[in-house]
């Protein structure tokens, strides 16, 4: 079976939280494209050569979450060669048998606009600061700032930019907990499931 969950939404929404229990629930394969984009630019160099030979090892670094990977990796998704490079391998992850869930800025409207669901995930932008903030540390008026800097740049940028797909189901997590967000999103997974059954 070919179904693909796009989900996105901006840093720190509940993008991966609610993309891993999803497909947990249903058995699906898993891809966080922000790591993608992490990973690229974590490589250093060229970024172009580093996209076009990104390996699957590239994924399991363990210095791709931290704040330093999640701004190089805002700065290189901007450059249109490498979102190019990496847009046919989420594509065929996407499309693989035995279905697909993945997160990040641009699937439902650049890479899988033709997903079976397809939700948008968000949070205000002081709550999702206070969430990295928890993971992170530092000082958290600094980690707001960088935040919003973000968001500018995801929303701005003319290549695929951060926007919820006119047929997404729009989920505002800032007062929402992880379980009823989780809960609507299989809820929603489940609904589709039946309809092609």
């Amino acid at each position: 079976m070919i179904f693909t969950v796009a989900i996105d939404g901006p840093a720190a929404a509940g993008k991966g939280t609610i993309g891993r229990a999803v497909a947990a629930r249903f058995g699906f394969s898993h891809l966080d494209t922000g790591l993608l984009y992490r990973a690229v630019g974590a490589k250093g160099g060229d970024p172009v050569a580093a996209a076009e030979g990104l390996e699957p090892s590239d994924l399991a670094r363990d210095d791709l979450r931290s704040l330093e990977a999640g701004q190089a990796a805002s700065r290189v998704a901007v450059i249109p060669q490498v979102r190019a490079a990496l847009v046919e391998f989420q594509r065929r992850f996407a499309r693989a048998e035995g279905g697909a869930v993945l997160d990040g800025r641009d699937i439902g409207t650049v890479i899988c606009p033709e997903a079976e669901v397809k939700l948008y995930v968000t949070a205000s932008a002081e709550v999702r600061a206070h969430r990295r903030w928890l993971e992170v540390g530092g000082d958290e008026a600094v980690v707001l700032a960088e935040v919003r800097e973000r968001d500018a740049r995801d929303m701005g940028r003319a290549d695929a930019p951060l926007r919820a797909a006119a047929d997404a189901f729009v989920m505002d997590t800032s007062v929402l907990s992880v379980d009823k967000a989780v809960a609507r999103a299989i809820e929603l997974v489940e609904q589709k499931l039946g309809e092609r059954a």
